[in-house]
């Protein structure tokens, strides 16, 4: 059940391209933040163009855009995707993400607790280093 607003970046049945990309671009960068889009769409050339082009379409505006989960509930299965893959340069992006998604450091914390069980203690010890990091930085950047 979704219980966010569904103006957010909703994107409509029978939408058209444009549209699925604008609904998606908006998520995108209120997920994300409006400086680290603004670096992704500015590093990005005719090599890396149509990738992002295709992350903004179906990740952000095919998927993150749906209305069957929150964006909490949404955050929290791509943390869990991203310890159990390794990524954790996207990891640390999208525990920035899940906080502004509304979901606390204790949740982040019991989905990391999650996740070395199903995806292993040594995964699990790197996210919590990775969360560590991120938290430090945004408590720096908050107290400066």
């Amino acid at each position: 059940m979704r219980t966010e607003d569904p103006r957010h970046g909703a994107v409509q049945p029978g939408a058209t391209s444009q549209e699925i990309y604008d609904g998606g671009m908006a998520v995108r960068r209120e997920v994300l933040g409006d400086a680290h889009v603004d670096r992704a769409n500015a590093n990005k050339d005719g090599f890396t163009e149509d990738f992002q082009d295709m992350i903004t379409r179906i990740a952000w505006g095919g998927i993150w855009t749906r209305p069957g989960l929150t964006r909490q509930m949404r955050s929290a299965v791509t943390i869990t995707a991203m310890v159990a893959h390794g990524h954790w340069e996207e990891l640390a992006m999208h525990i920035r993400a899940a906080l502004t998604n509304g979901l606390s450091r204790d949740e982040i914390k019991e989905i990391l607790l999650q996740t070395a069980i199903y995806c292993g203690v040594p995964s699990a010890n790197t996210a919590f280093k990775t969360a560590q990091q991120v938290f430090r930085e945004l408590d720096t950047t908050h107290t400066d």
